[in-house]
């Protein structure tokens, strides 16, 4: 059956208070009881009215893991947004990593009060449809609240290795009325807890909904958060099989640039500047009056005067010069324009999140894209890097040269071997994710550092600096108000200082 819901869109307020305490801002009022199906449906409603965020995947969450590592420079001249985390800079008392685990935790709240009264719902319930269509519900919040501790589990904790699998976790909060003790889960304990939410949503959606560019959770989409997290934990059979159910599946393909969704623009081009693709597993929908943060706002800065950019951050040299002769994604990520500053500086802009074409026609609304954090190339780097692991190169090479074809106007095949696996791996996944949130988690994951030399009206602070992987800001701080919140028993990471 499908479900056709009219989704409200509320941004939550964010509290300074600790986003473990039972009721801060955002959070549902406990004498507000789910006892309908109406009331679950809105709860729902909600969850999804979270991810709105500037928090989230259209702010802080996509764009800070990548500024503050090797893929962009700040302009000499720019607003200073982000520039504390570009430079390394990071304390506990962070308004936007505060922000991050805050919204994170609220989202968390949102679906344990669901989760808490949901089965007294459906035994009040007597129409078989309305039970069914609540069971969907329930398989997309156990999706959702797993991607909330699986964002957690990146930002906040140390990389996961089978042998070190006891470092410290995420507080794990399993419900919304029980009294439960402010203290950190194990590694491996959480990472376990996130694997149980998605076999509970797995057993609980269907392929019928699973369609492209979908703005809810799916079984596709609880298949493509399995595969990464199974990545991330070295789990190189199951990133395989979960990847594999996403590749092989019939509703989903990479979006070509070498077919036109339009008169103007090829599939690739169209993903980006209108939010749609056959690629896209899941997105976080925006219309013009209910809409999230502003991806490329710190990026080209047009409407500031609707003449010339002035970006905060500029793409490195490096990472420009990976680009090869017919990758059309260096057209569809870059273009080179004059800035507005002083120096003059004309240089490849990010336009990737310069703007969905509607938002901009009908609304005046620039540098806003509903973020897209599920897409099926991810997969195919997710299924490469695993099938490296595992000394199946020919496969990976397969993999690789696939997603290249599609974003190559001809040839664009790779061979991967042993010995070169990891630098390839490495380039193409800074290639297609540039700017997606994903840089920062790859390098701690890898165990490697950076280093940064300075480039063209390059800011001085911070363009002269070496990080290395031992670095205890590749994780972030926990928020100093969690740690110092009545009763908490929280411990800090090495970067709470």
């Amino acid at each position: 059956m499908k479900l056709y819901r009219a989704i409200t869109l509320i941004l939550i307020a964010l509290s300074l208070q600790s986003c473990l305490e039972k009721d801060p801002a955002g959070y549902i009022k406990e004498d507000e009881a789910m006892t309908s199906f109406a009331d679950a449906e809105q709860v729902v409603t909600g969850i999804y009215s979270a991810f709105l965020s500037s928090a989230l995947h259209s702010g802080a969450l996509t764009l800070l893991p990548d500024i503050q590592a090797d893929l962009v420079y700040a302009v000499d001249g720019n607003s200073n947004t982000y520039g504390n985390v570009w430079q390394w800079d990071i304390l506990a008392s962070n308004q936007d990593i505060e922000g991050v685990y805050a919204v994170l935790y609220s989202i968390i709240g949102r679906c344990n009060f669901y989760l808490d009264q949901v089965d007294a719902v459906k035994e009040s319930l007597r129409d078989d449809a309305y039970m069914q269509m609540l069971d969907y519900y329930t398989g997309e919040v156990y999706c959702l609240r797993a991607l909330a501790y699986s964002e957690l589990l990146k930002c906040f904790c140390k990389a996961y290795n089978p042998q070190t699998k006891d470092e410290l976790g995420v507080v794990l909060r399993t419900s919304y009325f029980k009294e439960e003790p402010t203290v950190r889960a194990t590694l491996d304990e959480s990472y376990q807890f996130v694997l149980s939410d998605l076999a509970k949503a797995e057993a609980l959606l269907d392929e019928e909904h699973d369609t492209y560019s979908y703005a809810y959770a799916s079984k596709a989409m609880a298949n493509a958060l399995h595969a990464r997290v199974a990545l991330y934990m070295q789990d190189w059979d199951a990133a395989i099989e979960y990847s594999s159910r996403l590749i092989s599946s019939k509703v989903f393909e990479l979006a070509s640039a070498n077919s036109l969704a339009s008169s103007t623009y090829s599939m690739l081009e169209y993903m980006w500047t209108n939010d749609a693709a056959y690629e896209i597993i899941w997105r976080i929908g925006f219309t013009g009056t209910s809409f999230g943060g502003s991806l490329g706002a710190v990026f080209l800065n047009y409407n500031v005067d609707y003449t010339y950019y002035y970006p905060d951050y500029v793409p490195a040299q490096w990472v420009l010069d990976l680009y090869t002769s017919g990758d059309q994604r260096y057209y569809a990520y870059f273009a080179n324009l004059q800035t507005g500053y002083a120096h003059g500086l004309s240089w490849p802009l990010l336009v990737k999140y310069f703007g969905n074409d509607e938002l901009i026609g009908s609304y005046n609304i620039y540098h806003v894209n509903m973020p897209k954090p599920f897409r099926l190339a991810e997969q195919y780097l997710i299924r490469a890097e695993a099938y490296c692991n595992k000394g199946d190169f020919s496969s990976a090479s397969a993999d690789i040269s696939k997603l290249r074809a599609s974003r190559f106007t001809s040839g664009g095949a790779l061979t991967l071997t042993a010995a070169n696996w990891q630098e390839t791996i490495s380039d193409e996944r800074v290639r297609e994710l540039f700017m997606e949130g994903f840089r920062l988690h790859d390098l701690k994951r890898w165990g490697q550092g950076f280093e940064r030399k300075p480039q063209s009206s390059s800011q001085k602070e911070g363009s002269s600096l070496k990080v290395e992987a031992s670095n205890p800001l590749f994780v972030w701080p926990i928020p100093r108000h969690e740690l110092e919140a009545p009763g908490s028993q929280i411990q800090g990471n090495e970067s709470n200082r």
